[in-house]
This record gives C-alpha cells, sequence and structure tokens, in this order.
C-alpha cells in the first residue's frame, strides 16, 4: 500500500553577543514538534556567525529527531508492540 506525505520544517536562528539560539518546528499536518539548541562562542575565538548557526541547528535538529523518537514509540507501544526501552537512540555506524 503506496504512502507519501510531505511534512514541512522550519528553522528559525536568533544570535545575540556570542549566542545563537536555534529553534526547528516539524508540522506533520497533524501535529507539530519542536526541537531547540544552543551555541555559546567563546569570547577568543573569532566572531564566525555561521558556525554558531551549524551548532545550534544540529543541537535543535538532533533535540527534534529525540522527540520525534519518543512520539513514535508512544504511539507503536499504544498499537500493542512490546517497549524496547529508554536505549531507543542508535547511531549510525556504531
Amino acid at each position: 500500500m503506496p504512502h507519501t506525505v510531505e511534512w514541512k520544517v522550519r528553522l528559525y536562528l536568533f544570535e545575540d553577543e556570542g549566542t545563537t539560539k536555534a529553534r526547528v518546528v516539524l508540522d506533520t499536518g497533524a501535529t507539530a514538534l519542536t526541537g531547540y539548541g544552543v551555541a555559546h562562542r567563546n569570547p577568543a575565538d573569532a566572531d564566525v556567525p555561521e558556525i554558531g548557526d551549524e551548532l545550534a541547528a544540529g543541537r535543535a535538529m538532533r533535540d527534534l529527531g529525540q522527540h520525534l523518537m519518543d512520539v513514535a514509540q508512544r504511539d507503536s507501544e499504544g498499537m500493542g508492540a512490546a517497549a524496547t526501552g529508554p536505549s531507543t537512540r542508535q547511531i549510525a555506524g556504531m
């Protein structure tokens, strides 16, 4: 049974005095999930906003991914699947 959907993702970045904050929102049409990330620049480091953007965005997306995995686990358990426990995170290549 073919299944095709489109989910929308929006990423917001805010920088102020060496701190970059990121918020990423996933809109599935039925629900919305939000992830957050922060990056702090060491005052001794060069002021390169793109690096802070990358770090904060990556952390926000990782946070969003964990929220999505948590929702999927709860939904699976709600359908009668066995609980997989707190160690559901898998890292590629490990």
